[in-house]
């Protein structure tokens, strides 16, 4: 692997950061669409499977691609090891799953996406794992929520769809104090904006699917961190196959080398269109990171190089006038994802946490007019017009 992991500077090692060259001597990395690798001899492919020496095998294990996908997030996060998987989701069931047992507690931030808390609420339970859900917005009270059956803490800063935030620090402090692990779901902030490695984390999951591919191509997980526990969720992964495949390894691998650029213009846009919103007659808030106007905004400023590419807003008329708003829209999607370079309007309580109660979802700040709009790469006074077109429309 050809890397300049010497430079201090993200986009260069975004960028230079690849697979050894074959025979060709090509510029790109090449696709390595193969489902498993030859071996020299018989004594080759004994020690290759008794872990002796290192070397890829099947794709299901490792393949070029996704080893030179991982190798760029772990320089970009600061992480020792990674693993690639087919999905978001994937990488966040298999962070926590590929550790725990039987009995083991796990402590998460209650402001989660729903498909974790159904992880945690419906699939956890049948194998004998318990939760607690802490309140983000009271830090205080998270120490008192650990058992001695509790194993590790995860969270996700800004939080989907409320964009509350995680004091990264604090929270390393208190893992380390009480010796959990912590995870943190950092795909919201991508390793451009935010690296939790840094405060104390010991795992980062991404779901690539958004904004590290940031065209809405491809489906695709990473777990990045701590070598002797990578290796471990390794063990897990490779025995029940949630593994990437290579077109997408290199379909994200590319896509890093934009990273930089794309969120300062995903973040620079965000910012202008949520401080325009906020003195629209008929919005009630609006919500992000970087607005003076968010709770933890000083908190933001620390811990986050920009305030990233989404913003909440709650239109006035609740649920009812939210459908008639997203209906009205012309050019933004209406779709599920996010990251993408086209800018997507999401009714989170329709859609994204439906499964969850309407006191869970009050909980977690999601209002029934709660509206997430993901802004793309889109001229930003097109963006706001289409926004300010459909709650003019939707009026009546």
């Amino acid at each position: 692997m050809k890397s300049h992991s010497e430079s201090e500077h993200f986009e260069t090692n975004a960028i230079r950061t690849q697979s050894d060259n074959a025979s060709h001597k090509e510029h790109s990395t090449p696709i390595f669409m193969t489902s498993s690798f030859v071996f020299d001899d018989a004594e080759n492919a004994r020690a290759m499977f008794a872990d002796e020496i290192s070397g890829n095998i099947y794709s299901r294990f490792s393949n070029p691609n996704s080893n030179e996908l991982v190798e760029k997030l772990c320089l970009l996060e600061g992480g020792d090891d990674g693993i690639a998987t087919a999905s978001g989701m994937a990488a966040m069931y298999s962070s926590m799953a590929g550790l725990l047992q039987q009995g083991d507690h796990v402590l998460a931030s209650r402001s989660l996406f729903g498909s974790t808390h159904q992880v945690l609420t419906q699939i956890f339970p049948k194998w004998g794992i318990s939760h607690s859900y802490a309140d983000i917005h009271d830090p205080e009270s998270w120490e008192s929520l650990i058992n001695e059956k509790t194993k590790l803490i995860f969270v996700e800063t800004p939080s989907n769809p409320g964009l509350d935030l995680v004091d990264l620090e604090w929270l390393g402090n208190l893992a380390k104090k009480h010796n959990l692990i912590l995870i943190v779901d950092n795909c919201f902030a991508t390793p451009y904006l935010q690296q939790p490695l840094k405060y104390g984390a010991h795992l980062i999951c991404h779901s690539t699917t958004k904004f590290i591919d940031g065209q809405g191509r491809t489906v695709g997980g990473a777990i990045i961190g701590d070598k002797e526990l990578i290796q471990k969720i390794r063990f897990f992964c490779r025995h029940t196959g949630p593994a990437m495949s290579p077109f997408n390894a290199w379909v994200l691998s590319k896509s890093l080398e934009t990273l930089a650029v794309r969120m300062d213009r995903h973040c620079q846009s965000a910012l202008a269109i949520a401080g325009q919103l906020e003195k629209h007659p008929e919005i009630n808030f609006v919500k992000y990171p970087f607005l003076p106007s968010h709770p933890q905004y000083e908190l933001a400023k620390k811990q986050m190089l920009h305030g990233g590419g989404l913003f909440t807003f709650e239109v006035k008329g609740g649920v009812e006038r939210g459908r008639k708003f997203l209906d009205n829209l012309q050019m933004l999607s209406l779709t599920a994802n996010l990251g993408d370079t086209r800018t997507i309007a999401t009714h989170p309580a329709s859609t994204t946490h439906s499964k969850l109660s309407d006191q869970e979802r009050a909980n977690v700040g999601i209002t029934p007019g709660l509206v997430r709009i993901s802004v793309g790469l889109e001229h930003p006074e097109d963006i706001i017009r289409d926004i300010e077109n459909a709650l003019k429309l939707s009026e009546s």
